[in-house]
C-alpha cells in the first residue's frame, strides 16, 4: 500500500501535469488564432466542440468556427493577442484576453473546457472596451 505522503505527491504531480497541459492548449489556441490558422485550431477542437460568443448570442460548431477563419484573417492582420490564465478548475480554464487590433482593442473573458487533450467548449464575453491595465 502506498503511504499517504507518496499519494499526496503523486496527486499533486498529476494536477500540475493537467494544468500544464491546459496551459499548453490555451497557448496554442491563441497562437493559432493570431495566425487565423484553421488547421491548427481544428486540431485543438473536439469534433463536437462549441464556441459561444456571448456578446452577440451566437453559438458556433467547430465547422462554423473554422469556416470563419477567412474573415478573421483580415480582422486580425497586424493585431496582438495577450492572455492571462485567471483560474483553473479541473478541465475548465478561465482566461482574460486582450485583443489589440491596429484600430482598437478589447478585453474578453474566455472559458475553455477540455477533455482528453482537446477543447470541447469555448465561451467568450467582452469585459472591457480597451486593454487598459492588462
Amino acid at each position: 500500500m502506498m503511504p499517504i505522503r507518496t499519494m499526496a505527491v503523486v496527486l499533486a504531480l498529476l494536477a500540475t501535469v493537467s494544468a500544464v497541459a491546459q496551459e499548453s492548449i490555451v497557448d496554442r489556441w491563441y497562437a493559432a488564432l493570431l495566425k487565423a490558422d484553421g488547421a491548427a485550431l481544428s486540431q485543438l477542437l473536439d469534433d463536437n466542440a462549441t464556441i459561444r460568443l456571448d456578446d452577440i448570442g451566437v453559438t458556433q460548431s467547430k465547422a462554423e468556427f473554422i469556416a470563419s477563419m477567412d474573415e478573421w484573417q483580415s480582422a486580425v492582420k497586424g493585431a496582438k493577442i495577450r492572455h492571462k490564465i485567471e483560474t483553473e478548475m479541473g478541465e475548465t480554464v478561465v482566461v482574460r484576453t486582450c485583443y489589440d487590433f491596429p484600430n482598437n482593442d478589447m478585453t474578453t473573458r474566455e472559458t475553455f473546457t477540455t477533455k482528453a487533450g482537446v477543447i470541447v467548449a469555448n465561451t467568450q464575453m467582452t469585459i472591457g472596451e480597451n486593454c487598459d491595465g492588462f
